[in-house]
């Protein structure tokens, strides 16, 4: 899940002390939008969306308001405003009020799981306001720290002296900082990005840290972010129906990570385990309906459900039913397996035959007793298949199955169907 924007951004902060620009919801009354003005000499209103999608500035999709005449009109004009950002496109639900903050500096901060690291890491830069991509690497300082230590203000303080920072900015924000390294550590989070934060002085004249845009992504496998009470549908609007249904399957018992690629594709890959997944999806390209990593060793009730999702969106038009993993340590084959077939049994019963090939690759525990019940199972179906061992080079796995899906677009698909009698 993914937050972005000052909405649910600046109650989350709250959470730490973190200070914040006064923000006003879609719901904000005229007075309310009146006394904002008032108090700050101006504001920004700005659509919301849903999950993440950037560059909505430089897309024209920011108001500036001065009197609430102006407020009005770039509520109605942004209210259900459309962004496509790569290829993302999203429709707002809303819109924020958010009030001007006087700024002598802007800084970017974000703190993320490096994988280059192998810790959680700091990006700072006292230029920010801008896209961090944009700056030279002599303007970022990017610093790794212990998780077990967590985050102090000293990182801050060393990493703001080598960038050359002014001296005014780095005691308020060696203060601040770190408190927001209890959000990102108690939460759940993966990433939480802050730009700008923009540095104004208070009523004593003293520089202060405001957030004024606020990112973040949390781990769907952590029930912390549960003590956040987000709305649960904050981040729905990513997700198609079919990750929706295999998502809500998500357990400490296994993975169930969907994502689907082309929803006119011929290829069905059911794969397992991270490495499987990446290769898969790089060579399969826009023949694979899904993207899917089905490790974990999910237990057979779970797996017989992932399976029967599936199979229920994608079967009737794919090709190739493709099963595919490498030599798992503690993955029980046989349970994986006969979760798997039995799914497919019942879908025939359920929604009819549909002509098919079935390619298996794998390896681990009960692998030959698992692929003997699938053979079984396919047999009894009238299924064409072909089974690779762990033996096999996966690579060569998907090239046997991209293949095969060639074979049935050309007419194997109608010879399928004529066997087993039923209409291509």
């Amino acid at each position: 899940m993914q937050i972005t924007g000052m909405l649910y951004g600046s109650k989350l902060l709250n959470y730490v002390g973190f200070p914040t620009a006064q923000v006003l919801g879609p719901e904000a009354s005229v007075q309310e939008i009146q006394q904002m003005i008032t108090d700050h000499g101006g504001l920004l209103v700005k659509p919301v969306f849903k999950g993440g999608v950037g560059k909505k500035g430089k897309a024209g999709l920011v108001g500036i308001a001065k009197d609430v005449e102006t407020a009005i009109k770039e509520k109605e004009r942004l209210y259900f405003a459309t962004h496509t950002h790569g290829n993302v496109t999203q429709k707002a639900e809303g819109v924020t009020f958010e009030s001007f903050v006087e700024a002598k500096y802007e800084v970017y901060f974000s703190i993320s799981d490096s994988t280059q690291y192998r810790a959680p890491t700091i990006t700072i830069t006292h230029h920010g306001g801008v896209d961090i991509e944009e700056l030279p690497p002599e303007k970022i300082a990017t610093v790794p720290f212990d998780p077990l230590t967590g985050f102090k203000g000293f990182i801050v303080s060393n990493a703001l002296l080598e960038l050359g920072a002014p001296n005014e900015i780095i005691s308020p924000l060696v203060q601040n900082l770190p408190k927001l390294w209890d959000l990102y550590n108690n939460y759940g989070m993966t990433t939480l990005e802050l730009n700008p934060i923009r540095m104004g002085p208070d009523k004593n004249g003293r520089l202060v840290p405001v957030a004024c845009d606020f990112k973040c992504s949390f781990d769907g496998d952590d029930p912390n972010s549960e003590r956040l009470n987000l709305p649960a549908d904050l981040d729905l609007v990513d997700y198609s129906p079919f990750e929706m249904e295999v998502n809500q399957l998500r357990t400490y018992q296994g993975q169930s990570d969907v994502f689907v690629i082309n929803d006119q594709g011929t290829i069905t890959a059911m794969t397992f385990g991270g490495g499987a997944n990446a290769l898969v999806t790089e060579q399969l390209g826009e023949a694979a309906t899904i993207s899917s990593d089905f490790g974990g060793n999910p237990p057979y009730a779970k797996m017989h459900d992932i399976s029967r999702i599936t199979y229920k969106y994608w079967l009737k038009q794919s090709n190739v039913l493709f099963l595919i993993g490498g030599k798992a340590n503690n993955t029980d084959i046989f349970e994986t397996f006969r979760a798997m077939a039995d799914a497919l049994r019942d879908h025939f019963g359920a929604y009819g035959p549909t002509p098919l090939y079935v390619v298996v690759g794998r390896g681990g525990p009960n692998l030959i007793r698992g692929m003997s019940y699938f053979k079984d199972t396919l047999d009894s179906l009238g299924l064409p298949y072909s089974f690779f061992g762990y033996d096999s080079a996966m690579s060569e796995v998907v090239n046997y199955a991209k293949a095969i899906d060639t074979w049935m677009a050309n007419g194997g698909r109608a010879e399928v169907a004529a066997k087993m009698g039923i209409s291509a």
